[in-house]
This record gives structure tokens, sequence and C-alpha cells, in this order.
């Protein structure tokens, strides 16, 4: 019976999504499964490349013209001038990270403006968030704990942040001395949680603004 319904799946003429309005590509593994790749590939015939979830742990090379472009960040729909790039309010965003991805597109002369469009509810992802992320791993290395392995970008405690309210939007960043009232907060807030002792706030928000 489960043949049947696997052979009628794959007989459909939506095998790839190029013939629907909409494709979704997802994950059902710890990563590493090539849907980068496999939305580069299907990138060229969109209108639009959105992320719903996710942040810069994520990890895609691509090479266009004898240029290699490495993506954690951005969707890589972003090389096609045609096609409009989202993140969307489930992705984590570092800004640090995205700004040296698109200084990569600079460099090489491609043009994406008005072509990149981030949810003003996307969560903003902290060097907070970073260091949480490292204590978190050491300090489970040291108490003979079993570690994630993480990437150490910070994903989880900002996942975290969010889920505990405390965490901050990309919309925060449109008032700039509202936000520094926030990051604050933020700030107490997250040294609590993540019992991060040290860290440098004056050093992120030279870079944030």
């Amino acid at each position: 019976m489960l043949n049947r319904v696997v052979s009628r799946a794959f007989s459909t003429q939506c095998k790839s999504g190029v013939n629907s309005k909409f494709c979704v590509i997802l994950g059902s593994q710890w990563g590493d499964e090539g849907k980068g790749k496999l939305v580069d590939i299907l990138s060229k015939d969109y209108d639009v490349c959105a992320r719903f979830n996710g942040g810069s742990n994520a990890g895609h090379t691509i090479v266009v013209d004898g240029q290699r472009y490495a993506f954690h960040l951005l969707p890589c729909g972003i090389l096609y001038p045609k096609c409009h790039n989202v993140l969307g309010n489930g992705v984590v965003v570092h800004l640090q990270t995205m700004f040296e991805e698109l200084a990569q597109l600079d460099k090489n002369g491609v043009d994406y403006s008005n072509r990149l469009f981030i949810s003003d509810r996307a969560t903003l992802v902290s060097n907070m968030h970073r260091e949480a992320d490292r204590v978190s791993e050491e300090k489970k290395a040291k108490g003979g704990e079993k570690i994630i392995g993480t990437t150490l970008q910070g994903i989880g405690p900002s996942y975290g942040s969010k889920v505990l309210r405390f965490g901050l939007r990309m919309s925060d960043l449109v008032d700039w001395e509202l936000f520094l009232k926030k990051y604050d907060k933020f700030i107490t807030e997250a040294q609590y949680y993540y019992h991060v002792e040290n860290f440098d706030k004056k050093g992120e928000l030279d870079e944030l603004k």
C-alpha cells in the first residue's frame, strides 16, 4: 500500500516544484542535506527566495563565473538578478554576518539593491548569544557532559531569548535611542539566563550603529 502511495506521489507533475507557484524545501535531518544546493538550482526560476527560520549556522558555497560565494545567512537567490530575497520573521539575524556576506557581492559587482528584504519581526542575534553558546558548551565539557557541538553562532540562545520574550527584533533598531534602552535590558536578562559574566556591550553597539 505504501509503495502505491509513494508511486502516485512521484507521478504528479510537481516533482521539483518548478511547475507550481511556490516550492518549500525542508530538511528532516540535522543539516548537511544539500538544501542550499537545491534552493540554488531552483531559485533561478522563481521570483522570490525566502528563508523562514534558522540563522547563520547554515552554510552553502556557490561558485558562479569562477567566483566563490560562502553564504550562511543570505538566501542564495540573491545571485539571480530577477529574484527577490526575504529573511522572514522566524529567521534569527546576525547583522554583522549579513554585512560580511553582502561584502562578497559588492566586491564582485553583484547588484542586490531593492532585492533583499528583512522582516521587522525577525530576531536580532547579538554577540551575547554567541558568547552564551560558547559558555554553555565549555561548561558542559568541563562538567563531563556531552556537548551539543553547536556552530557557536548563537542560534539556540537567540531562539531561547525569543521564547522567553526578552529578545530583540529587527524593528527595535528603527529608533536608536529606544533601542539602547531595550539593549541594556536585553543584556541584563541574557546575563541572568545564560550566565555570561564578561561582555563587550560598547563594542557590539558600535558595530550595530
